[in-house]
């Protein structure tokens, strides 16, 4: 999910209608009792090793937290790439035995920061998360588990929070006419933006690592090349957002970003399908026709 799109959701909640809140309530009640029901199977279920990359900027306040949940974990790598961190996320994080840190005096961004620490990962699973952002084990396990199972890309599932289509942002109908145009409509606004979300060693290797430095390009890649990719749980990450100052306003570099990002992606689609994006050639009185159902 956007950074724009959680600072836009937090602001315009009081406006939704009741409905939806309950829409958003039945949705986390449903989600506790998947989460519950994956943690009963216990936390040595998986048959495949896994690992988690995560990626840090000044976030010594959360990321031992967060540590201390993935360590709950059977996992057997925690890739820690800082990048541009000036606070004390370095000594906060060599206390983990299973670190593996990267550190990067420069801000890289976290999709650059995501790829880089995939190239120190050897595992079947990769499990991906965000240092500001503290998640307990008992959410994060269903991930591991749907890869574990046969999924390629395991995506965070946040459209309970999302909004109806016409509070959308511009980054959000993005990430939607992107899974539409790949004829994935089920997948709605979810993406590989959005944290956590896991990979399978397969998907690693058939999309390419370079290319999740550009996540809605990878998500492309994935599905256009027969992947499996499904949204598998929701974690409520649009209203846990840090806010940064990159992140502010209807028009920030973190929106700016994103959109560019799914250019590149629909480029991609565009080099293996055409410049229809599969979309039917229709003139504009066959598409009148048809949106009025005559």
């Amino acid at each position: 999910m956007a950074d724009k799109s959680r600072i836009e959701l937090r602001r315009r909640t009081r406006y939704i209608k009741r409905h939806w809140h309950q829409h958003k309530d039945e949705a986390q009640l449903l989600n506790n009792l998947r989460a519950n029901e994956n943690m009963n199977e216990g936390l040595s279920v998986l048959t495949h090793s896994a690992s988690v990359v995560i990626s840090v900027c000044n976030e010594d306040k959360t990321i031992g937290l967060l540590l201390q949940e993935l360590e709950k974990l059977p996992i057997s790598q925690i890739v820690i790439v800082l990048n541009g961190c000036t606070d004390q996320s370095f000594q906060v994080v060599r206390k983990s035995s299973k670190a593996i840190i990267i550190h990067y005096p420069d801000r890289i961004g976290h999709d650059v920061g995501r790829a880089a620490g995939t190239k120190l990962t050897n595992t079947d699973i990769v499990l991906y998360v965000d240092g500001d952002i503290v998640i307990n084990a008992r959410e994060l396990m269903p991930f591991l588990i749907a890869v574990d199972q046969g999924v390629d890309v395991a995506l965070n599932d946040i459209s309970a929070w999302v909004p109806p289509f016409y509070r959308q942002d511009s980054v959000t109908r993005c990430k939607i006419f992107l899974n539409r145009v790949l004829n994935r409509d089920d997948l709605k606004a979810n993406s590989l933006t959005a944290v956590p979300h896991a990979l399978s060693r397969r998907a690693i290797q058939m999309v390419g690592v370079t290319s999740l430095i550009v996540p809605p390009k990878a998500q492309a890649l994935a599905i256009m090349k027969g992947l499996k990719v499904a949204c598998v749980h929701r974690v409520d990450v649009v209203n846990h957002n840090r806010v940064r100052a990159r992140n502010i306003g209807l028009d920030n570099e973190v929106t700016h970003l994103i959109m560019g990002d799914h250019m590149e992606a629909l480029s991609a689609v565009m080099e293996m399908t055409g410049v229809r994006l599969q979309l039917p050639n229709e003139s504009r009185s066959q598409l009148a026709m048809r949106r009025n159902l005559i």
